[in-house]
């Protein structure tokens, strides 16, 4: 069995396409060559004591406060958080002697509370007051003031810009158990390629991502939303992170009122995750969901099980867990089964029973549900009511993350991580565990950071995005960068002392738009292209240009392919070469069809340089970057906002009769005078 097991699994090639918060896909691709071979298919002869397995594997479900201590999210939601949130003007209560005691997890909140509000105001002094707050809490030794200190060095935010102290913070942050400084930490590793550093963080913070997820499933997780696609604003995408003033979201609730079980059913999960831009309220979520039930809506029946199983809303109660799984498997809705096994598996409100636990596994597994690989998985990896066989667990593990189960990503990085049935590949188990930990309870600062975007509050918004960036979340890098340099001055920038000038407002995009280059965002590297070309917040340089353009190309970007051509054409920071310039013009077009008109000028252009070099023509196109501000401006306000090619296509004609006409007076000024009575 072990034997034809490794056989068949060294034969499959799977690719993993995880879609996560990066710019583009990841792809992960498992061959034999990463298995183990020969596999070791016992405990004992591993060395490994069986004992360690008798739990089913998955961390207790915990709360979101327990997982994320410190968090910013009570301050956005104070009904749903258990922590000391007085609006008292100060924290400190008096005493007899006029010293006061300082309550610093009162004090750290209160700091807090100011940065968000002075961003959202644009206050630089309140700003600076609140950083005092948060600075007094934090020489105390309290972790999570700590953290937010350390933000404000790496940010330069009402501090000056001091990014080793930074770091140095986020340690004794993180030592302390502050999660989101683990993250600022662990990516700090990641980017320096200090794998066994980062990897050991990571392993962790995936840990308690995963503690937070359901117990058959992974929550709907709210995922960074990019507020921009490229050069413009992601405005479908904005629509829908509306939330109750979306017209969709009212169109679902009109049809749940009038008795549509199944907008029912959506009603309850916008409320209880808190999707689209819906503020969390689980009493709500609860009403819609009962409501749903009434009607036999399986999903609400199936979620409900889920809820009192997590004892996430309501007290936890294993019973009435297992009779709304029941109900809702009795309505073939397969996902309720992977609920039903996990409660036998673990003995809860029910007889331990592995038997029926495999059972329940592979009737979802069975029907396509991605939960059963994952859970299948488990038992094979553990030897849970089965003979172990690492081999067959790769096997579910791979099909589960094949179908994007983030616990299965766990897995497989944990086994990359040990070595388990994979060969030992720290580079591949931290980007695994990266892409689990950002699923985390702190992830959820990307909802109140979206909602004061969509709301015009782009202090807030900043700020928020500018607090994720730091933890590695390539959006947020993108979305703080494209708000610095959208909005200019309105972004309510605040520096070291007062407004951000315009060096620090550039250096800090610049910084961003490089971070989330590296983790594969394309547009990134092509604005540090354009900034380094034009001298954006830096000194002009060609060569770092080139080295930008070159990245973003890397990535099949055709606007970098353009750019390169266009380098490659004048000489700027690449060899001289027109074969090679012709060469990436035509690349942007293949990769591109919509650079047809660009690369069709370019290619007229480089035609008339070839052949006619030094003519009027030439000099005139040479002289355009000079143009630039005013032409580009011109073209931008009228013919691309009104869509006018015509104007385009006379001016380009235009161009060309004043070509033409040079020529013809410089040849008429060559030719030999015709002899008298020669015909005209």
């Amino acid at each position: 069995m072990r034997s034809s097991s490794f056989a068949i699994l060294s034969l499959l090639l799977l690719l993993l396409q995880i879609s996560s918060i990066a710019a583009r896909p990841f792809v992960l691709v498992i061959s034999k060559d990463d298995l183990k071979d020969p596999p070791s298919s016992s405990s004992a002869d591993r060395g490994e004591d069986p004992s360690q397995y008798d739990d089913f594997g998955d961390p207790e479900s915990r709360s979101d406060e327990e997982l994320d201590p410190g968090s910013w999210s009570p301050l956005f939601e104070p009904d749903l958080f258990n922590v000391p949130l007085s609006n008292s003007s100060s924290p400190i209560d008096g005493s007899g002697d006029g010293e006061g005691i300082v309550d610093e997890d009162a004090l750290y909140f209160s700091g807090v509370r100011g940065l968000i509000s002075a961003a959202g105001a644009g206050d630089p002094e309140a700003m600076t007051a609140a950083a005092a707050e948060i600075d007094a809490a934090a020489s105390r030794g309290h972790p999570h003031a700590q953290s937010a200190l350390a933000f404000l060095h790496s940010s330069g935010c009402a501090r000056p810009r001091n990014q080793p102290m930074a770091f140095l913070l986020h340690r004794f942050a993180s030592d302390g158990g502050d999660m989101q400084s683990r993250m600022a930490v662990a990516y700090t590793y990641f980017r320096q390629d200090m794998f066994e550093e980062a990897v050991k963080l990571y392993a962790e913070l995936a840990e308690a991502a995963v503690a937070s997820f359901l117990i058959s499933k992974q929550s709907p997780v709210i995922e960074p939303v990019r507020i921009h696609s490229g050069v413009e604003e992601n405005r479908e995408a904005l629509r829908k992170s509306r939330g109750e003033e979306d017209e969709d979201f009212q169109i679902t609730e009109y049809q749940a009122q009038r008795g549509n079980a199944g907008s029912m059913y959506k009603m309850g999960l916008l409320y209880y995750f808190g999707l689209r831009g819906v503020q969390r309220d689980h009493r709500k979520a609860l009403v819609w969901f009962t409501r749903a039930v009434e009607k036999g809506e399986p999903r609400s029946m199936e979620l409900l099980g889920e809820i009192y199983a997590r004892g996430a809303g309501v007290e936890r109660n294993y019973t009435k867990a297992f009779e709304w799984l029941t109900r809702a498997s009795k309505q073939q809705h397969y996902p309720a089964y992977n609920g039903l096994g996990y409660l036998y598996v673990k003995g809860f409100g029910v007889e331990k029973n592995y038997t029926k636990a495999r059972e329940y596994f592979e009737k979802a597994s069975h029907n396509e549900e991605s939960g059963g690989h994952y859970n299948l998985g488990v038992l094979y990896l553990r030897g849970i009511g089965v003979e172990r066989d690492v081999v067959i667990a790769c096997k579910y593990f791979l099909m589960a993350a094949n179908a994007g189960q983030p616990k299965a990503f766990y897995q497989v990085a944990k086994m990359f991580q040990k070595g388990i049935g994979l060969k030992k590949n720290l580079h591949t188990a931290t980007i695994l565990y990266k892409l689990v930990a950002e699923r985390g309870p702190w992830s959820s600062l990307s909802r109140w950071a979206l909602e004061s975007y969509v709301k015009g509050d782009m202090g807030k918004a900043l700020l928020l995005y500018s607090r994720m960036a730091e933890m590695g979340y390539e959006v947020a890098q993108s979305n703080a960068a494209w708000i610095l340099n959208k909005y200019g001055e309105r972004s309510m920038c605040i520096g070291e002392s007062g407004f951000c000038t315009d060096m620090e407002r550039h250096q800090r995009t610049h910084a961003l738009w490089w971070q989330a280059s590296e983790q594969g965002n394309e547009h990134a590297a092509l604005l540090i292209g354009d900034a380094y070309y034009y001298g954006r917040g830096t000194e002009k340089d060609y060569e770092h240009a080139a080295e930008a353009y070159m990245h973003a190309q890397s990535q099949s970007n055709a606007q970098a392919m353009f750019n390169l051509g266009y380098m490659h054409e004048h000489g700027h920071g690449l060899p001289f070469d027109l074969h090679l310039a012709k060469r990436y013009y035509d690349q942007a077009v293949e990769k591109d069809p919509a650079a047809k008109l660009p690369v069709t000028l370019a290619l007229a252009s480089l035609w008339i340089r070839k052949n006619y070099a030094d003519s009027f023509v030439v000099n005139f196109i040479d002289s355009l970057p000079e143009l630039y501000p005013r032409a580009g401006a011109w073209i931008e306000d009228v013919l691309l906002d009104e869509g006018n090619a015509t104007i385009l296509t006379l001016l380009v004609c235009l161009i060309t009769v004043l070509y033409l006409r040079d020529r013809q007076r410089r040849q008429g000024a060559v030719l030999p005078r015709p002899p008298d009575g020669a015909p005209n």
